[in-house]
């Protein structure tokens, strides 16, 4: 917010920006603004396109919205676009956070500026709420808006009230070994096939392999390099089968990346989330990635792998002091106990 105070010819500017400095400025008179006059700084017309405030009603500015109260007082909210950039690089910055979290966390706000503004009041976020109707999509919203009020704004008070709603999954549906072949038979890319089988058979999460650059991956050992950890996920070496080699060399033959990438799966933002739509319309199974991790954690327990070890495949933090501090993560240890188990999809 920027508070104005409005003298005789004079503008005062108490707070510029969201986190910038103070600073004053005239009215701009016409040698101000050619910056011939000595006696204050030059001051662009574009913040007022040229208006000079009116005390009853409000004009729209080149920043923003500017409310002016009847009286002295008027309130500025900044230009939405520059907001939001500058929380995108205090995500990027200051959290550390992924570039799929920045981009997620950019199409919750970038949604709110469109449809209450940038600096809402508690009713408006409310109202905003109110129309998500799927409890997944509501609380990766609430994270985002506390990001941006509580963490970005330091304004916490404005989204104290909205709590995480419960979400029921349900039971996880486990789809057998001939389900798999039969949803894998209707996979019509070689793309498509490799994501399938590599989801399969690593137990890797959907943006984890979607992220994957080509120097992650070590094609003859069979072996993806660590890429990430965080508080509560930390990548080891992860592994594929035969299977799933055989697949992405024929991917890789036909692989296209335009824009020089240098992803192993380049595809624009609204195709992966879309993942194996096709397969899903022809088979009516709704195998997802998340569904072949599941089924790569059950199947390599059935397998005999202990469950510090698929949980170390899968990029979970161990918890147990054994797993912790008296288990062997090097690479030939890790691989070792992941052929032995034989996975295996297609045979």
């Amino acid at each position: 917010m920027v508070n104005i105070e409005i003298f005789i010819g004079t503008v005062r500017f108490i707070h510029v920006g969201v986190r910038g400095a103070d600073w004053t400025a005239r009215w701009p008179s016409k040698s101000m603004v050619e910056g011939s006059n000595p006696s204050g700084p030059a001051f662009k017309t574009s913040l007022f396109n040229g208006k000079k405030p009116n005390q009853e009603k409000g004009f729209l500015d080149s920043r923003g919205i500017c409310t002016v109260q009847r009286g002295l007082t008027c309130t500025v909210q900044p230009r939405a676009d520059a907001l939001l950039n500058e929380f995108l690089k205090f995500c990027r910055v200051d959290l550390h956070l992924k570039p799929s979290s920045v981009k997620s966390k950019k199409l919750y706000i970038a949604r709110m500026m469109r449809e209450v503004g940038p600096d809402p009041t508690t009713e408006e976020l409310r109202d905003f709420l109110a129309a998500f109707e799927n409890p997944s999509s509501y609380n990766n919203c609430i994270k985002a808006l506390r990001l941006y009020f509580r963490d970005f704004l330091g304004d916490y008070d404005r989204v104290r009230t909205f709590k995480f709603c419960r979400v029921d999954y349900g039971p996880v549906r486990l789809y057998s070994v001939r389900e798999l072949r039969e949803f894998y038979s209707a996979l019509d890319t070689e793309r498509d096939r490799a994501l399938f089988l590599l989801y399969a058979t690593s137990g890797r999460r959907r943006t984890e392999v979607l992220d994957l650059r080509l120097s992650d991956l070590r094609l003859e050992d069979r072996v993806i390099m660590p890429v990430h950890s965080s508080a509560t996920k930390k990548t080891w070496y992860s592994f594929f089968n035969e299977e799933a080699k055989a697949a992405l060399e024929e991917y890789l033959n036909v692989r296209q990346d335009p824009k020089r990438s240098g992803r192993l799966f380049p595809m624009a933002w609204a195709e992966k989330s879309c993942l194996f739509r096709i397969a899903m319309e022809k088979t009516g199974l709704h195998i997802t990635p998340q569904t072949l991790r599941f089924w790569f954690a059950n199947e390599m327990a059935r397998l005999g792998v202990p469950d510090r070890f698929i949980d170390a495949f899968q990029g979970r933090i161990p918890r147990s002091v054994l797993a912790r501090h008296y288990t062997d993560y090097s690479l030939e240890n890790l691989k070792a106990i992941y052929d032995r188990a034989g996975l295996k999809v297609l045979s």
